[in-house]
C-alpha cells in the first residue's frame, strides 16, 4: 500500500517511484553523501536505485518504519530522502536518518523533512525518536538542533566503516512533547564568524588548521603548559580540528584559531571550556606559536574571547589556571583583568606519576580590561 503523502512548509513527503531513480544515483554518489553514510553501495549503481525504488523503501513501512521521498512541492523533483529505522514498538522509539542531494542543500530542506516526519511518527504514537550523525557531520548536528533534538552523548566505535574499522556515533533525542526546534544552545556562532579587535582574530577552529595546531602543540613550551606535560600526536590533533564545531554545537567548548589580521598568518589556539553551566561558569586556555609571543596577541585574545562569553554566551565568571612557575601566562591574565584567586595543590598530573599545582585565577564582567 502506498503511504498518503506529507505536506509541509516548503517540502513534501511522498513514497519513491521510477522517476526518482536518476536523482537517486546522483545523490547518493555524491562525495560527502557517500562521506557519512557507510551503508550506501560504492559505486552507487542505477540497479541500486532501482532495487530501493521497488524494495528497499517499500519494506521500510512494512517493518514499522518509513522511507520517503522529500521532493519540491512545485516541481515534485527529489531533493533527498527521510526516513525511519530500528523501531522499537515495546519502547515507542525509532530512528530518524535523512540525505540531501547537492543541488538542494542550503536551502532547510533536511531541517523541514526531519520535523515533518518528526510530528507525523509522534501523532501515530512514537514516544522517542532518536538521531545518529558522525562527530564530524557538522552540517547534519545543525540539522538535528534546529528540528528539536537534544545532545545526548556518544556511542563509542557504533558504526562500521566501509573499508574497515569503527566510528563513534553522536546521539541526538527528541521526545514527543519537546518543541520542534530550534533546540536552545549553550555556546552561539559567533557574529559574522569572527571576532576582531583590529589586530588579530578570533574564528573557529577546523580541519584546515590542523598542520599548524600539530606544530603548536609539540612546541616544547606548549608541551610544557599541557595536561598532562605530553606532546599532542597527530592523530590526537586531527581528531580535535575535526570535532571542533561538533563540542561547540552541543555546547561543551568553543575552541578557536588565532590569526594575524593583517596577514592571516596562524598565531596559536584559544578556547572556552564551558565547565560549570548550572553556575554560568568557564574556564579558558590559550597556546601561541613562538614567532608571535611577546607581542600582546595572547591578551587580545583572551580579551576578546572574554568578552564574547560574557556578552553572547552569558557567563557570569570566567577561570583559568596556570603552573605556579609559567609568570609569562599569568602576566596574559592580570592585563587581561584576572586576579589571582589562590593555589590548588596537587591539582595537575604530571608525566610519571607525579602532581603539580594550579594557580587560579578569576574574572567577572566588570573586571574585563580594555
Amino acid at each position: 500500500m502506498t503511504p498518503p503523502p506529507i505536506e509541509a512548509p516548503g517540502v513534501r513527503l511522498r513514497a519513491f517511484g521510477p522517476d526518482d531513480v536518476a536523482d537517486i544515483v546522483a545523490g547518493c554518489s555524491d562525495p560527502l553523501t557517500q562521506r557519512f553514510i557507510d551503508g550506501l553501495p560504492n559505486p552507487y549503481t542505477e540497479a541500486d536505485a532501482r532495487h530501493w525504488v521497488a524494495e528497499s523503501a517499500p519494506a521500510a513501512f512494512t517493518s514499522g518504519g518509513a522511507a520517503y521521498a522529500v521532493t519540491d512541492p512545485a516541481t515534485d523533483r527529489l531533493l533527498g530522502t527521510v526516513g525511519l529505522s530500528h523501531p522499537v514498538p515495546a519502547r515507542g522509539q525509532a530512528e530518524i536518518g535523512y540525505w540531501v542531494a547537492p543541488w538542494a542543500r542550503g536551502r532547510g530542506v533536511a531541517t523541514a523533512a526531519t520535523r515533518a516526519l518528526a510530528e507525523h511518527a509522534f501523532a501515530a504514537g512514537t514516544a522517542r525518536l532518536e538521531l545518529l550523525t558522525h562527530v564530524e557531520n557538522a552540517a547534519s548536528q545543525r540539522v538535528a538542533l534546529a528540528a528539536g533534538f537534544r545532545p545526548e552523548g556518544v556511542r563509542r566505535r557504533a558504526a562500521p566503516v566501509r573499508g574497515g574499522g569503527r566510528r563513534d556515533l553522536m546521539v541526538w533525542a527528541r521526545l514527543a512533547d519537546d518543541p520542534p526546534g530550534p533546540a536552545e544552545r549553550p555556546l552561539p556562532d559567533l557574529p559574522g564568524g569572527r571576532l576582531t579587535d583590529g589586530v588579530i582574530v578570533l574564528r573557529r577552529l577546523g580541519p584546515r588548521d590542523a598542520d599548524q595546531t600539530y606544530l603548536l602543540h609539540t612546541d616544547p613550551a606548549v608541551v610544557q603548559t599541557r595536561v598532562p606535560p605530553v606532546s599532542a600526536t597527530r592523530d590526537e590533533v586531527d581528531q580535535r580540528c575535526r570535532g571542533a564545531e561538533s563540542q561547540w554545537l552541543v555546547g561543551t567548548a568553543a575552541a578557536m584559531t588565532i590569526l594575524d589580521g593583517s596577514s592571516g598568518a596562524f598565531v596559536g589556539n584559544c578556547m572556552l571550556h564551558y565547565d560549570q553551566p548550572a553556575s554560568r561558569q568557564a574556564m579558558i586556555g590559550y597556546s601561541l606559536l613562538p614567532g608571535w609571543r611577546g607581542h600582546g596577541y595572547a591578551t587580545r585574545a583572551v580579551r576578546l574571547l572574554a568578552r564574547w562569553g560574557f556578552d553572547r554566551v552569558g557567563l557570569a565568571r570566567l577561570w583559568a589556571g596556570t603552573l605556579p612557575e609559567n609568570a609569562a601566562s599569568q602576566r596574559v591574565l592580570e592585563k587581561a583583568g584576572f586576579r589571582r584567586e589562590g593555589l590548588l595543590r596537587g591539582r595537575l598530573p604530571g608525566t610519571a606519576g607525579d602532581r603539580a599545582d594550579s594557580t587560579i585565577f578569576g574574572l567577572l564582567p566588570t573586571d574585563l580590561t580594555d
